[in-house]
């Protein structure tokens, strides 16, 4: 499993299907080649995830902020997410949380486990197949113009490109 940071969620230019990019820690060095793993998610995921990123706050709990609360509330908390596979272009993701009898893990959608990984505030790794089977590499930009490019790659990409 390689650690990696969520650098941005944006639109995809030709679906407006939104995408969010996965990059590994390690990868973030300025002058080197850059992988970035490009998930495609839901609307209402997307939303979740910006709402997170950006520390907005509600009176009431949006949804993946209640699913962190009901956690809490029976003892767990949540230690890591990982995408550990990619299986005909779909994307599968487990959600691991520790309580007083060790941990457990739950089979989850990567963009759920995304929103409640930055609400937990835990790592998220990915699975180094699925980083070698979808990922894309940038070479030698730093952060801002890699996310330029990566979005000029999205203007001429379709999902379809990714499935096996």
């Amino acid at each position: 499993m390689i650690q990696v940071r969520i650098v941005s969620v944006s639109a995809d230019a030709i679906s407006g299907q939104p995408v969010v990019l996965l990059r590994p820690l390690d990868d973030a060095k300025a002058g080197g080649d850059t992988h970035v793993l490009p998930i495609w998610i839901g609307h209402p995921e997307a939303t979740a995830i910006l709402i997170a990123l950006q520390g907005a706050e509600f009176p009431r709990p949006m949804t993946h902020d209640l699913l962190l609360s009901a956690i809490k509330a029976t003892g767990f908390s949540v230690t890591r997410i990982e995408v550990n596979r990619l299986d005909g272009g779909t994307y599968y993701a487990t959600i691991t949380l520790y309580g007083e009898n060790g941990d457990l893990a739950i089979d989850a959608r990567p963009s759920d486990s995304l929103a409640l990984a930055v609400r937990a505030g835990c790592p998220i790794y990915v699975a180094e197949s699925v980083l070698a089977e979808a990922s894309v590499v940038i070479e030698n930009v730093d952060e801002e113009e890699e996310v330029e490019e990566f979005r000029n790659f999205l203007d001429h990409v379709d999902p379809s490109d990714f499935m096996s």
